[in-house]
């Protein structure tokens, strides 16, 4: 009589749908919701992490430092130095000019040329107009709108021509005007092309350029030679095409090559030296009668300092615990993950700021990961709704089975995303575990019932 009750009342529980029942993800189409499950492996993890998404990032004000204040205050009551003497640096940086190649030279406004002929009577008969005589070697000086006039021959323009190009030029106009052309040309007064030259140096001036190349060395050279009382804190100065250079003098004198920097028409050399010893005395005297003084004003601005550090610290502070305190009242739009099925604890995942969570933060975090005992590490999802609204109720299970451990691996790539789901499904034997557990309850009381 009493298995006839205990089977009757089984029948009866399963009939009346009091069996445990369990979640699973079931891929298709059912219930209104379009499920697709995809397998993780390395290439569906790179996949699932093309899906856009930016962390939200902190406030500014948990970057941000008391910082030093205002700088420190109170010297400003102290007298002024009679002069600002300025301080030995440690080394003067090298700032060499680049190398310049400046082509063959080019006559100019200035120049004065000579034209040289051979000593026969005819040809001096015949350019008597054009010579003087070959003793007396006229010269002619270019004029401003590049000519040199010649009696009996005209304006012929040389200016901005190479000495060849010159002579090619006056070689025409003396055919054209019916004189013998045998003549050389040659440049006897540079005047067009120049280097100025000033500072600590003997004779300041200007040097011209030549058909010689001139190199800084010679213009030094020219110029006097450099006159300082300290060379360590001395240098040469070039200024060349809105650009300036330096050379420490020490430096100068220790490298040939920088002796030979070849000049160009146009720059200006200065041999700078700020440090006079002369006026050392002098100045450290008046620094000795002010640091009595400088002493008393640093001690009040150091205070003065640090007040105005604890307020900005007090102010930040007080800014980090009113963010923290909306973050705790649920006031802050955070991203979350959520976990449910079979882990340590039905919860929800906050996704960090300025960066990017995995897989494996979350289902490692505290209270979370999969339930041991309970869990099916076969069956681990992410389940990832869709946001195309043309794919409304699509959703993809990323399916990650670690009954081999090594695709533990995977779940530190997998990036999450914010409204992820979590979900570990139950192990067989847990189902049909909490299905009995459900239904001895129930028999007992039946069975005692029908016994009474």
């Amino acid at each position: 009589m009493k298995k006839l009750i205990m089977l009757v009342a089984l029948t009866a529980v399963a009939g009346c749908g009091a069996v445990y029942r369990t979640s699973s993800v079931v891929p298709g189409v059912g219930d209104g919701t379009n499920v697709r499950v995809v397998p993780l492996t390395a290439e569906t993890v790179v996949q699932a992490n093309r899906a856009p998404f930016e962390p939200k990032t902190l406030p500014a004000v948990f970057s941000m430092t008391a910082g030093g204040g205002s700088g420190l205050r109170g010297a400003g009551a102290l007298p002024e130095p009679t002069f600002d003497l300025e301080s030995r640096p440690g080394a003067l940086a090298l700032r060499a000019p680049p190398a310049a190649n400046p082509g063959a030279y080019e006559i100019g406004v200035g120049d004065v040329v000579l034209l040289s002929t051979p000593s026969t009577g005819s040809t001096v008969e015949q350019l008597s107009g054009l010579l003087a005589a070959q003793n007396a070697r006229q010269g002619y000086t270019v004029q401003d709108d590049g000519s040199i006039n010649i009696p009996n021959v005209g304006r012929v323009r040389i200016a901005g021509l190479t000495i060849e190009d010159a002579e090619a030029a006056l070689f025409q106009k003396l055919v054209e005007n019916q004189f013998d052309p045998t003549f050389s040309l040659e440049i006897a007064e540079f005047n067009s092309r120049k280097v100025s030259i000033g500072g600590a140096v003997g004779t300041p001036g200007v040097v011209p350029v030549s058909l010689t190349p001139l190199y800084l060395g010679d213009a030094l050279a020219a110029a006097g030679g450099v006159s300082v009382e300290d060379q360590d804190f001395a240098s040469v100065r070039i200024y060349r095409d809105g650009t300036l250079y330096q050379i420490p003098l020490t430096t100068l004198y220790e490298r040939p090559d920088l002796l030979r920097t070849r000049l160009i028409d146009g720059d200006a050399v200065f041999v700078d030296t700020e440090y006079e010893l002369g006026q050392a005395q002098s100045y450290f005297e008046q620094q000795i009668t002010l640091v009595g003084a400088r002493q008393q004003a640093r001690a009040a601005a150091l205070n003065e300092l640090q007040l105005e550090v604890d307020l900005r610290r007090s102010e930040l502070n007080e800014a980090r615990t009113n963010y923290q305190s909306r973050i705790d009242l649920g006031a802050d739009n955070r991203d979350y993950v959520y976990l449910t099925g079979e882990v340590g604890k039905q919860s929800r995942f906050a996704l960090p700021y300025d960066r990017k969570a995995n897989l494996a933060d979350a289902m490692f975090s505290e209270a979370s990961g999969v339930t041991v005992e309970t869990g099916d590490v076969s069956q681990i999802y992410v389940l990832r709704a869709s946001s195309d609204p043309r794919e409304f109720g699509a959703v993809t299970a990323w399916h990650l089975d670690t009954r081999n451990a090594a695709n533990y691996a995977l779940s530190t790539r997998f990036e999450l995303r914010p409204d992820d789901i979590v979900f570990i499904a139950q192990q067989p034997i847990t189902k049909w575990n909490r299905a009995v557990a459900q239904l001895v309850p129930s028999l007992i009381n039946i069975t005692r019932a029908a016994s009474d």
